[in-house]
């Protein structure tokens, strides 16, 4: 069975360094850093102070004030970063087959911040006649997912993926793979978390995985820097409209670029730590690679997980070094996480948007941070400044705690 072919025709964006997709780019062109002292609780007595969080976005934009009190901050995201991007679409939604039509949209934690504040109504009262109607639906993964459908009226496949910080990028390669068999037309995909909370850095404090340069928060977050001690929370959501190519051309639509592979797969190593060498990541790539029916040589840019931990960095550099060979120093690694911070659940698709208009522009967003290379990370990671260069196709990786791994490889569109 030959596969359909599958384009994005559709971005929307809400992050630490721009509320639009258009804002979005810019800041990332720009070396602009999301990372601030927290003010969405007070962090006096955590180890970390500091995240990138979402400034500017306005609720009132997307929703009425009924809505805004129903919908946990990452739903608010979610649904915000879809509305752009179904905008930007230029759709007139009535003239889509909606039964073919559908939201594949996860998160990796969901809404923590309602489940931390209903926690506490019920504690200090021990009286379950306090919780509110909408803790569950507020607070579960899939709504956002859900939401979006009933927002739109798609009523094709729908439901929600959670796998840590690879989630976007599973959302994305399952709505591929369901219009590549036939399943939809149209499908909007990504991924939203809001988990800057006192819980949700409390947690990554007591597993160690988060910067605490309270004195040096701007410069916490150091992909493959020497000196990095850990990644920096970020919140957020992105979303794609990916497209089945003869469906978007009938319509006239614009397209971005082509999803043409994706590589998942699993460590089956540890909890947290990835396995020795990246040999997932190498076995991502690859299979991305193979998916799409290139070779490595017409790779040219890769946007790394580039999480600034002390053990990513070096494995996915060696990952990239045993896929690539001696072309892995002719390709351009940056990092998107080195100014908006980790966006768990939401990084693969922010950072999959920043690696299409990348490859759209042919312009490498820098890595910032990037003083003193970590000897391991020796390869070009557009260390502080933009890269123009030509690319023809490059590769996007994501990998999450429990050892989940996906590359979506996208390609400049040719009929």
């Amino acid at each position: 069975m030959t596969k359909k072919r599958v384009v994005i025709t559709g971005l929307g964006a809400v992050t630490p360094i721009g509320v639009t997709v258009m804002d979005f780019w810019q800041a990332l062109l720009s070396g602009k850093n999301g990372v601030a002292p927290i003010t969405l609780f007070d962090p006096a007595k955590f180890d970390t102070k500091f995240a990138a969080e979402v400034k500017d976005f306005n609720p009132d934009n997307y929703f009425d004030k009924k809505a805004v009190k129903r919908l946990d901050r990452f739903s608010q995201f979610a649904i915000a970063s879809a509305v752009q991007a179904i905008e930007d679409t230029e759709s007139n939604l009535e003239n889509l087959n909606k039964e073919r039509c559908g939201v594949v949209f996860g998160s990796g934690i969901g809404g923590l911040e309602t489940l931390q504040n209903e926690h506490w109504k019920y504690f200090q009262d021990k009286n379950p006649g306090v919780l509110s109607p909408f803790f569950i639906p507020m607070m579960i993964a899939d709504l956002a997912a859900g939401q979006i459908s009933i927002r739109f009226g798609f009523k094709g496949p729908n439901y929600a993926t959670t796998s840590a910080c690879a989630t976007s990028s599973h959302a994305i390669s399952d709505a591929f793979m369901l219009i590549q068999r036939g399943s939809a037309d149209l499908m909007i995909c990504g991924g939203s978390e809001a988990s800057i909370t006192e819980m949700g850095v409390g947690g990554f404090n007591a597993m160690r995985a988060i910067s605490t340069w309270n004195d040096r928060y701007l410069e916490a977050s150091r992909p493959f820097d020497k000196d990095r001690n850990g990644f920096v929370m970020g919140e957020g959501a992105g979303t794609l409209i990916l497209e089945e190519m003869d469906h978007a051309i009938a319509r006239g639509a614009k397209i971005y670029a082509e999803l043409a592979g994706i590589g998942l797969t699993a460590d089956a190593y540890h909890i947290t730590a990835p396995a020795p060498g990246g040999e997932g990541a190498t076995r991502s790539m690859r299979i991305s690679i193979e998916d799409a029916g290139l070779t490595i040589t017409d790779i040219d840019h890769i946007n790394a997980h580039g999480t600034s931990t002390p053990h990513n960095d070096v494995n996915e550099t060696k990952a990239i070094k045993t896929v690539f060979g001696d072309h892995a120093y002719k390709l351009v690694v940056n990092s998107t996480k080195s100014m908006t911070g980790h966006l768990l659940g939401a990084a693969g698709v922010i950072e999959a948007i920043a690696t299409i208009l990348s490859l759209k522009n042919n312009l490498i967003p820098p890595t910032i941070n990037l003083d003193n290379p970590d000897p391991e990370c020796d390869l070009n990671y557009s260390a502080k400044t933009v890269t123009k260069k030509e690319i023809r196709a490059a590769i996007n990786n994501t990998f999450g705690f429990g050892g989940h791994n996906a590359s979506l490889l996208f390609t400049k569109f040719r009929e």
